[in-house]
């Protein structure tokens, strides 16, 4: 039943029941069991129920054994992920202690005075941050929730800011370890269908201005946070943030969160929440440079470095350093200032650690469905139904657009989207019109973005929510009429692009759209 039809009902009844009960780990657990027996096929073709169940269940525990070690050896990407999860809030926990996160709120507050900076702050430090999503989406949270909290924004507001400017940003910046990845799949494809005119580098930015649903999801969230858009779900977000104050729904957990009050320095200073975050980024920044530079071979530039560092090592060891640094601030307000007990060392430590747990259990069952929905090749199905359509090749984009962005939505990967679609995309491309090569593949990423998205199972969608102290299912619901808002003015632009042979009718036909939303939302708004 791999490669059929019946390998996308698992990743459907996970994502309806996410939808209908609102609870992600129930969802992702009927997920798991239903791709389980999608795997093993009919219980009547196999020995008895007994051994079927026990082929079922062996499935589930290595997949669950994968995500700790692979081929013999521990897999050190998620492993890593979970301990940066755990040092992150450790260290959230220290800065609240320590008085960094009231000192830098009082002081966010006469600087960003309004709803409209604290959100337009938070969608700039997205853009800025462009080195990795992962870094992003945490990062960014832990210094613009104080700003955003003060100002009285929702917390799925945040994480909606969040994830629609980092893997956005991160996909079309060449520096980066999105970009690195994906120049390193432009190579083969353009050597395989003897395309010498730009090489993979120039073709990669030649595809920026070609990804419609990139730019519309920027502008979006620009215009967004200045005419205050909120609309579906969101709208219930926003209106309960300014009326009570309350930025979450206080009936659900959120991710990331401290569940415990702990006491707070009142000498605390802006530095006790700048410091750790500075040591946090220059850690993982100096260690993605580092890392890439040794594994680099030959010419080695800023795109061969990327291309090889090794991104979660570098959150870990970022991580590391921003303990230390976070751990020393809290000794001097306990041995300097006086205005600590170093009793609260343990409790810190354990509050940090517990605020991530959810992350982690969300994280946990999202890969051990994600692999087992790579086993009975979910993505391989849809691939195959592009590959064998006698399609139009003026809706080639569109179409490539829509199959990519399905792909993502159901396997939770936009990076495993990236390296199955790209090459069929140039197959595809090659054989009916060379000229349509880079919309075609700028049309995948774009595609991908936009599935990972609105995929609850997706880690960057997770790790948004994380960043932003946001319910999980909150944010994938008041993101999901925003991203789908994008994706309709980004088809309209591909069929045009399509049709046209035009990239610049293209992108004007989809700066048109958006502006006539965004003109009608804020009418909308204002009667």
């Amino acid at each position: 039943m791999s490669g059929t039809i019946y390998s996308i009902i698992p990743p459907i009844i996970a994502l309806l029941m996410v939808i209908l009960t609102r609870r992600v780990l129930l969802s992702l657990g009927v997920g798991i069991l239903s791709a389980a027996f999608v795997l093993h096929g009919n219980v009547l073709k196999n020995e008895g129920v007994g051994a079927w169940l026990q082929d079922v269940l062996l499935t589930i525990w290595n997949s669950i054994k994968g995500v700790f070690v692979s081929e013999g050896a521990l897999n050190t990407w998620n492993v890593y992920i979970i301990l940066f999860l755990f040092l992150l809030g450790v260290i959230t926990a220290f800065i609240s202690i320590s008085g960094g996160s009231r000192a830098f709120g009082e002081w966010a507050q006469t600087k960003v005075r309004t709803r409209t900076g604290a959100q337009l702050l938070a969608a700039f430090l997205g853009i800025i941050i462009f080195i990795d999503d992962y870094f992003n989406a945490l990062a960014v949270g832990q210094v613009s929730r104080p700003i955003t909290d003060r100002n009285k924004v929702s917390r799925a507001k945040l994480a909606y800011i969040i994830d629609s400017t980092s893997a956005p940003i991160c996909v079309v910046s060449p520096i980066s370890s999105w970009g690195a990845y994906i120049i390193a799949i432009l190579a083969p494809i353009l050597v395989t269908h003897g395309v010498a005119e730009y090489s993979p580098l120039s073709a990669f930015i030649q595809m920026i201005p070609l990804n419609l649903y990139v730019l519309v999801s920027i502008l979006m969230v620009i215009a967004v946070a200045i005419f205050n858009i909120n609309f579906g779900s969101m709208k219930t977000h926003e209106n309960r943030a300014l009326t009570t104050g309350e930025v979450t729904d206080p009936e659900k957990p959120v991710l990331g969160e401290l569940k415990q009050e702990l006491p707070q320095s009142e000498k605390g200073t802006v530095g006790d929440l700048v410091w750790p975050i500075i040591a946090l980024v220059v850690g993982t920044v100096g260690s993605l440079l580092w890392t890439g530079y040794k594994a680099s071979e030959g010419d080695i530039t800023i795109f061969t470095i990327f291309e090889n560092t090794n991104v979660t090592g570098s959150l870990l060891s970022g991580g590391i350093l921003g303990i230390l640094v976070t751990l020393i601030l809290f000794f001097v307000q306990v041995y300097a200032k006086k205005a600590l007990n170093i009793g609260l060392l343990p409790k810190g430590i354990v509050e940090g650690i517990k605020s991530m747990l959810p992350a982690v259990y969300i994280l946990l069952f999202a890969w051990v469905i994600v692999d087992l929905i790579g086993q009975i090749e979910t993505g391989k199905y849809l691939a195959s139904l592009v590959e064998r359509s006698n399609l139009n090749i003026a809706f080639l984009p569109v179409i490539l657009f829509i199959v990519a962005g399905f792909m993502a939505f159901a396997t939770g990967t936009s990076w495993g989207t990236f390296g199955m679609m790209l090459p069929i995309a140039g197959d595809i491309a090659a054989a009916s019109d060379i000229n349509l090569l880079l919309p075609a593949l700028a049309a995948v990423l774009a595609g991908s973005v936009f599935g990972d998205h609105c995929s609850p199972i997706s880690d960057t969608t997770i790790l948004s929510s994380t960043g932003a102290g946001s319910h999980h299912i909150d944010h994938v619901m008041t993101q999901l009429p925003y991203a789908i808002t994008s994706a309709v003015i980004a088809v309209i632009g591909y069929i045009v692009l399509g049709l046209t042979g035009s990239t610049l009718l293209g992108v004007l036909t989809t700066l048109v759209l958006f502006v006539i939303f965004v003109l009608t939302m804020k009418n909308r708004q204002n009667a």
